[in-house]
C-alpha cells in the first residue's frame, strides 16, 4: 500500500471530512476521493461509506487508519535515528501556543535554540479555550494547551502529552483590599466579592463554581475578559478580584497582590501535545526538551506564592 494514501486515510479519520483533508494537504476534494478509492482497491475491501453528503470510515477503514499512524511513527523514528547519527536536529518545527504561556516561555526557548544550526521554530498563538485546540496537532507540530486538574480534554486521541507545569491560580486583589494582610484566602472570604470573570467555558470559571458551592451562594461577576492584562488593570483600579496565573502572568502591576486560595483546587495543567509520529522527530524532541527545561526554570523562579508588582524573585 502506498504510504501517502495511508496518510490520507489517517487524515480523514482525524479531520472528519474529505474537504478538510483536501484543505490540509493542498489537494482538491476529488483528488482525495480518487486516492482513497485506489487505496480501497489495494486493500480489497471498503474503507469508507457514504453518510449524508460526506464520507465516514468503515470498521476496516478505522483499523487501517490506526495502522497508518504506526507506519508514520516508524518512518519518523527511522528519520530521527539518522538525524541522531548525524547529531543534527534540523528542519522546521511549528508551534501553537496560548498567550500567557507563550509570553512567559517562548522567548527564552527560542533564545536557547539559536545555537542549533538548521533548526527553525515557527510560533503562533490562539485563544486558550478554542474548543478544538487538541485537534490542531494535525496542523502544528507542537500545541501548548492547558486544562484543570483531573480533566483530560485530549484523552483518547492517541497524542503524546508532555507535562510542562502545574500552575497555581492565585486570587488577584487590589493592594488596599481588606484581605491584603492575609497570607491566603478562602471561599468564605471571596464569595461576597465582586469578580472579574472569564468568557463562558474557560477553565477558571469552574473554580468560581467551586467557591459558590462552598460559600452557598452565587458570586457577582461584573465583567468578563480573556486578556490577563485587562483583568489586572481592573483589579488595580479596584473594580473586582480575579484569578491570576502565578507563573505565566508576568510581572504583576503595582497595586495588585496575589493570594493563594485554600480549600479549593485552584491550578491548571500546562502541557505540550504532539502527534505520536511527529514526536519521533529529533527536531521536535529537541524543542520539547528546551520547553520542559524552561518551564522548570520558570517554576523555580517563583519562591513565594504571594507577590505584587514584582514578578519572579530571581
Amino acid at each position: 500500500m502506498d504510504v501517502n494514501r495511508l496518510d490520507l486515510l489517517r487524515e480523514l479519520s482525524e479531520r472528519g471530512s474529505v474537504t478538510a483533508v483536501a484543505e490540509a494537504t493542498g489537494r482538491t476534494p476529488s483528488a482525495v476521493s480518487q486516492q482513497l478509492k485506489v487505496l480501497e482497491r489495494e486493500a480489497g475491501m471498503p474503507l469508507t461509506e457514504r453518510s449524508g453528503r460526506g464520507l465516514v470510515l468503515t470498521s476496516a477503514g478505522h483499523a487501517l487508519a490506526r495502522s497508518a499512524v504506526e507506519v508514520a511513527v516508524a518512518l519518523e523514528r527511522a528519520t530521527a535515528l539518522w538525524d541522531e547519527f548525524r547529531n543534527h536536529p534540523s528542519g522546521e518545527v511549528t508551534l501553537l501556543t496560548f498567550p500567557t504561556i507563550g509570553a512567559s516561555l517562548l522567548p527564552g526557548v527560542l533564545t536557547d535554540l539559536t545555537s542549533v544550526a538548521g533548526l527553525v521554530v515557527r510560533c503562533t498563538d490562539l485563544d486558550p479555550e478554542l474548543a478544538g485546540f487538541p485537534d490542531l496537532t494535525s496542523d502544528y507540530d507542537i500545541v501548548l494547551a492547558h486544562s484543570m486538574p483531573g480533566e483530560l480534554p485530549w484523552g483518547g486521541r492517541g497524542l503524546k502529552v508532555v507535562p510542562l507545569l502545574t500552575e497555581p491560580l492565585d486570587v488577584g486583589i487590589p493592594s488596599d483590599h481588606r484581605l491584603a494582610a492575609r497570607s491566603h484566602v478562602t471561599s468564605a472570604d471571596l464569595v461576597d466579592e465582586t469578580w472579574l470573570g472569564v468568557p463562558s467555558g474557560f477553565p477558571f470559571e469552574r473554580i468560581l463554581h467551586a467557591i459558590e458551592e462552598q460559600g452557598g451562594k452565587r458570586v457577582t461577576v461584573s465583567q468578563k475578559f480573556s486578556d490577563m492584562r485587562i483583568i489586572e488593570a481592573f483589579i488595580a483600579a479596584g473594580q473586582g478580584v480575579a484569578f491570576v496565573p502565578r507563573y505565566t502572568s508576568g510581572a504583576v502591576p503595582e497595586g495588585v497582590l496575589l493570594k493563594p486560595i485554600r480549600g479549593v483546587t485552584s491550578a491548571r495543567q500546562i502541557v505540550a501535545l504532539v502527534r505520536p509520529d511527529v514526536a519521533e522527530r529529533l527536531a521536535v524532541r529537541t524543542v520539547l526538551e528546551v520547553l520542559s527545561a524552561r518551564a522548570s526554570r520558570l517554576e523555580q523562579s517563583y519562591a513565594h506564592p504571594s507577590r505584587g508588582g514584582g514578578g519572579p524573585t530571581g
